[in-house]
């Protein structure tokens, strides 16, 4: 506040005098006692001793901050006062002070973030700010300015400006909702089983480092043929970037996810089908080809996928390519080729190895998946389906990650497995005899991690 200018009072050396009148200013000199019951400036006071019974005392260019009064429409402040304003409904004009005094201040702060929106309107009222008769506006989310009228030709300068954004106790990391949560340590994961929204709703800020996701995406493998001969279905394609890889950048907003399902068995005369895309941002994993198949018409080879299915008996029939469309990393591998072997088929392709060829007592096993602790622990997935076979001796394995095996005739015989749930493996193909529901493919999964802390 201004410095008062009338009823000087001086005591003598040694006096004590007593003030309670807020018109009363008061200079005094050692050895001096004032005793306060009103209002009162120091400026100017170097010596003896004020005793502050029931009154205030302000220092000259401090701000006698005001939160019990948030100001939610224009006004004119009071000299040495702080405001806090909420523009919230709408933008707010803070007239200064006509007859402002040298070392006056005002304080302003965004009380509700929202200056972005609504700004504040400082309008010098007269005089200037920062060596200018136009209105300033005040436009960034949080912040806050303390003026000081300086002069008429400098009129209101600010010697103190921020914004919230500016102030933080230490990092602040990415916080997210979505699918099943669990921890790891100082990382969060948002497991994915079927399809649902991953939603950033807020990232961190610089100290807590950049605001990217780890992911493991798998998508549904194909199904297993069913026919003698058959081959095994070709792995969903398996992307991930865990552990060390170029993670995904996120900022807050909701991310669908898709959990691609796996394809399904057919029969001796209709053609099973290829697993769905699994989605994640930018990252698309390719559903896995179906076995192939003969004794049908058209007799069909192993279909391309995330990893291709294995061939039918006979060693003009292919398998199908992996990792189509083709990404890099690759997503998976091819299917086995086709068999001279009679009546064998071989193995879908998997994540981490190509399928099998069969052999004169097995259908073709599957190629392996691939493990990955992007969970917290080793877990393995997209493992292609195990071939059929005809031949005396073993049914053929699905590869490690949830691969089928593969059915073995001829009669009832052994039958096929499915790809397992939520690993993207390819399914099992079965002899003449097999059952479509256990040649399906697996679903695949959607895996998430980030640092949370």
């Amino acid at each position: 506040m201004s410095e008062f200018k009338t009823n000087k009072i001086s005591p003598r050396l040694g006096t004590t005098q007593t003030i309670g009148d807020s018109g009363d200013s008061v200079s005094t000199s050692g050895g001096s006692t004032i005793n306060n019951a009103g209002t009162i400036s120091t400026a100017g006071i170097t010596g003896g001793t004020i005793n502050n019974t029931t009154g205030d005392i302000f220092l000259r260019g401090e701000v006698d901050w005001k939160p019990g009064d948030i100001k939610t429409t224009s006004f004119t402040p009071s000299p040495n006062e702080g405001y806090f304003l909420n523009t919230t409904s709408g933008q707010i004009t803070v007239t200064l002070p006509a007859t402002p005094s040298v070392g006056d201040v005002i304080g302003i702060k965004d009380y509700a973030n929202t200056f972005d929106t609504n700004k504040c309107i400082l309008n010098p009222n007269g005089n200037k700010i920062q060596g200018s008769t136009s209105n300033f506006e005040i436009t960034v989310e949080g912040s806050s300015i303390i003026l000081i009228y300086v002069d008429s030709t400098r009129g209101w300068v600010i010697t103190d400006a921020s914004k919230s954004a500016d102030i933080t106790e230490g990092p602040t990391y990415i916080v997210a909702t979505g699918g099943t949560i669990t921890t790891c340590g100082n990382d969060k994961i948002h497991t994915f089983t079927g399809p649902g929204t991953f939603t950033v709703c807020s990232v961190g800020n610089p100290l807590g480092g950049p605001n990217n996701v780890d992911y493991l995406v798998v998508a549904g493998g194909g199904a297993g043929g069913i026919s003698t001969g058959a081959g095994g279905g070709g792995a969903g394609g398996n992307r991930t970037n865990y552990p060390g890889g170029t993670a995904v950048p996120v900022s807050a907003t909701a991310f669908p996810i898709t959990v691609g399902s796996g394809g399904s068995g057919g029969s001796p005369s209709a053609a099973s089908t290829i697993g769905s895309n699994s989605i994640f941002s930018t990252i698309t994993s390719a559903g896995g080809g179906y076995g192939g198949w003969q004794n049908c018409t058209p007799e069909k080879n192993g279909k391309p996928g995330g990893s291709g299915g294995g061939a039918r008996y006979n060693a003009g029939a292919s398998g199908g390519s992996g990792n189509t469309p083709p990404v890099s990393p690759p997503q998976g591998n091819n299917g086995g080729a086709g068999s001279s072997i009679a009546y064998t088929g071989s193995g879908g392709g998997g994540a981490g190895a190509v399928g099998s060829v069969g052999s004169p007592t097995s259908g073709g096993n599957g190629g392996v998946g691939l493990a990955n602790t992007i969970s917290g622990s080793p877990v393995f997935s997209a493992g292609g389906g195990g071939g059929a076979t005809c031949a005396p001796g073993a049914a053929s394995s699905g590869g490690n990650g949830g691969g089928g095996n593969g059915g073995k005739g001829p009669g009832a015989g052994t039958q096929a497995t499915s790809g397992s749930v939520n690993t993207g493996g390819g399914g099992g193909a079965g002899d003449y005899n097999g059952t479509a529901a256990n040649s399906n493919g697996g679903s695949g999964i959607v895996i998430i991690r980030y640092k949370f802390q």
